[in-house]
């Protein structure tokens, strides 16, 4: 019997950095490696997709596909795959049109090195999804827009169109790029060819309305302020009074009816291709709470794919990997039936990875995030998934029809930190999250500290630092210390215990 896998919940970009890490432990332990990635984004290039096509946010999917792709020097034709489904079209509107049709026609030079048999595999789902774009276009306005268009996202979404099936398009991609599918899945949080999208709502009560407005917006974020006594659900779904509402709705010259769903969210139909994940505004406050919702703005709590169940009932060790903790963490802890299966997991461990830096979810001016924060986030996004409606510290309730807790009642609330938590992994230096240890101690997680690199950015011809990153060797070392591979000798040991600086590790629970 093979051994239970390793499962990571994350998100995109970030954990990429960390693929190598993960895959040297599965090697490591001996089985296989689970991903399982949100697909609520709605910004970028999988902002325009859904906008024709409806569906589920790709981006991040296609991301861990093709970073997975395995590195071998003696084979062109995998580097020219990997870097096929990672370029992006021109953002020039023209140019990007004129590429597009290049790759098409099958005369762009991003085919050298890939074999005839696959290039006109590739191709037939680029040429299928060419043939769904001219249909569905309505010039001069209501056309498709390639610029900085994602081509492994134009793949995706041809492959899940032909075949009606989002992990069928997964596999398909999957299999192209080399990934060996029974050692490492890559496995969608919701299996759906529908869009599925997340609010927030904030300490305040103000709502955030979509995934990229949240984590990192096109524009100034178009916060609503929560209505009195009604619950976001029943808002109208263009946020405004029913008078001012425009019923014609033919500013773009095509029938709203025609393109979208009637009386559907407007901040959803907009376009999100261009945006800044370096400069965003602060939010006022913290978040409190994320939940999914409909395309007319209603709370809704879908269930999680069965093969993320099936992942985390048959794991070893959990892990949450760095990344946005409500926007690639979250989304997927609070889905039906995850919760539970975290819980009630053989995995004895369950590590959380803190990030090297505040971002803006996490890093309101007036009441940054602590270590026991993420901790107590992720918690309560578990407790939500198994139906248990928690009174949260900092709302005023009324997005979840309960009333604002009592000082009595926050401080008789308990959690159950360690069914969710165990450890925590974490690097010390400028810009990283505070750890508070004492209260880590009182939740029963002990907390690694690593040694890691600084994160540097260039401010007014001054070089600052606005983070830490870490060390890939370093954290394999520390995952295989809390697995066991090494012996809690080398824990025990700490600073000092012969490693080199770099890859050092110690302890921080020991010291409450």
């Amino acid at each position: 019997m093979p051994n239970r896998g390793i499962t990571v919940i994350s998100g995109g970009s970030a954990a990429n950095n960390l693929v190598d890490v993960f895959d040297a432990l599965r090697e490591s332990k001996e089985c296989p490696l689970s991903y399982i990635i949100p697909i609520s984004d709605n910004g970028g290039s999988s902002s325009e997709l859904i906008r024709i096509f409806g569906g589920p946010g790709i981006g991040d999917v296609r991301s861990r596909l093709v970073r997975l792709i395995p590195n071998i020097p003696a084979n062109p034709e995998r580097t020219a795959v990997k870097t096929l489904f990672n370029h992006r079209l021109p953002a020039e509107a023209a140019a990007a049109s004129g590429e597009w049709l290049s790759i098409v026609d099958g005369t762009s030079t991003l085919w050298h090195s890939i074999t005839p048999a696959k290039k006109e595999l590739i191709r037939s789902f680029f040429n299928m999804l060419n043939l769904e774009i001219l249909k569905r276009a309505r010039p001069p306005s209501s056309t498709f827009d390639f610029t900085s268009a994602s081509v492994g996202n134009l793949f995706l979404t041809g492959a899940r169109l032909f075949s009606g099936s989002f992990e069928s398009a997964i596999y398909l991609l999957g299999s192209i790029c080399g990934v060996q599918s029974d050692l490492i899945r890559v496995i969608p949080a919701i299996n759906s060819n529908f869009s599925h999208h997340i609010s927030a709502t904030l300490a305040n009560g103000t709502i955030i309305v979509g995934q990229n407005s949240i984590s990192h917006p096109s524009e100034e974020t178009a916060l609503q302020p929560n209505s009195g006594t009604r619950r976001p659900s029943l808002l109208l779904a263009d946020g405004d009074d029913l008078e001012d509402t425009d019923v014609s709705d033919m500013a773009d010259g095509v029938s709203y009816e025609e393109d979208h769903l009637p009386g559907s969210l407007a901040s959803l139909r907009n376009k999100n291709i261009s945006f800044s994940k370096a400069k965003n505004e602060d939010l006022p406050c913290r978040i409190d709470r994320i939940w999914y919702i409909n395309p007319y703005g209603q709370e809704i709590r879908p269930a999680a794919n069965p093969r993320v169940l099936e992942a985390l009932n048959d794991s070893q060790a959990i892990i949450y990997s760095i990344g946005s903790l409500y926007t690639s963490i979250i989304p997927a802890v609070i889905l039906r039936g995850v919760g539970k299966s975290i819980v009630t997991s053989p995995a004895r461990h369950k590590i959380l990875i803190l990030n090297g830096s505040l971002d803006r979810e996490t890093g309101p001016p007036t009441q940054p995030f602590t270590a026991s924060d993420f901790v107590e986030a992720i918690t309560r996004a578990g407790e939500e998934s198994r139906g248990r409606h928690l009174r949260h510290r900092h709302s005023s309730h009324q997005s979840s029809g309960l009333p604002a807790p009592t000082a009595s009642m926050q401080s008789t609330q308990t959690l159950p930190y360690t069914s969710y938590v165990t450890h925590i992994l974490h690097l010390d230096g400028p810009g990283t999250p505070h750890v508070d240890r004492e209260r880590l101690a009182q939740m029963g997680i002990e907390a690694l500290r690593l040694y890691g690199r600084k994160i540097t950015v260039m401010q007014d011809d001054t070089e600052v630092i606005v983070g830490m990153r870490y060390d890939s060797n370093a954290l394999l070392q520390a995952l295989e210390v809390v697995l066991g591979k090494k012996g809690d000798a080398m824990i025990r040991g700490g600073i000092g215990s012969g490693l080199g600086r770099r890859n050092t590790l110690e302890p921080t629970r020991r010291e409450k």
